[in-house]
């Protein structure tokens, strides 16, 4: 880190806070050469995320994306958005810590369902109904007999 005033590279860490989200690192240093002191922040680089649609089109991640269909399936369900936002955040937490720059969108949903599995059935079956695109009756209620083969099993 270079001194603001006199480009000298060597400098001591005075003081060293968290920003109120925990987003970055506050650091008071001082120049070893001049005195002078100055501020700098410490911020961890996102590496950005892609989604790959079916149609092979590519946008950002969004986590948001996840919560509002969660929220959907979940809707008149005994699920807290507590429970929802914590789902969110696992798969969220769980793509990151993977190191993977894309992702596809059938991934994605699979992991949600996944989780939706242990949290309520119904909201289950509601997403994977828009999800897995059902387009019958039929496809519902294959749906339905693997889930309580999975729950006879247990």
């Amino acid at each position: 880190m270079k001194c603001p005033f006199c480009a000298f590279s060597e400098s001591k860490v005075i003081d060293s806070r968290s920003i109120e989200d925990n987003s970055a690192i506050r650091r008071r240093r001082e120049c070893l050469s001049c005195g002078k002191r100055y501020t700098t922040y410490e911020k961890v680089e996102d590496i950005p995320i892609l989604v790959v649609k079916r149609d092979n089109s590519r946008e950002n991640f969004d986590k948001n994306k996840i919560i509002v269909g969660l929220i959907r399936a979940c809707q008149k369900r005994p699920v807290s958005r507590f429970q929802i936002e914590e789902i969110a955040s696992d798969i969220e937490r769980n793509i990151s810590n993977s190191m993977i720059s894309e992702i596809s969108s059938t991934e994605i949903g699979e992991m949600v369902m996944d989780r939706l599995k242990d949290v309520d059935e119904v909201a289950y079956v509601r997403f994977a109904s828009v999800y897995r695109q059902f387009k019958d009756i039929n496809t519902f209620l294959t749906e339905i007999n693997n889930l309580m083969g999975k729950d006879q099993k247990r």
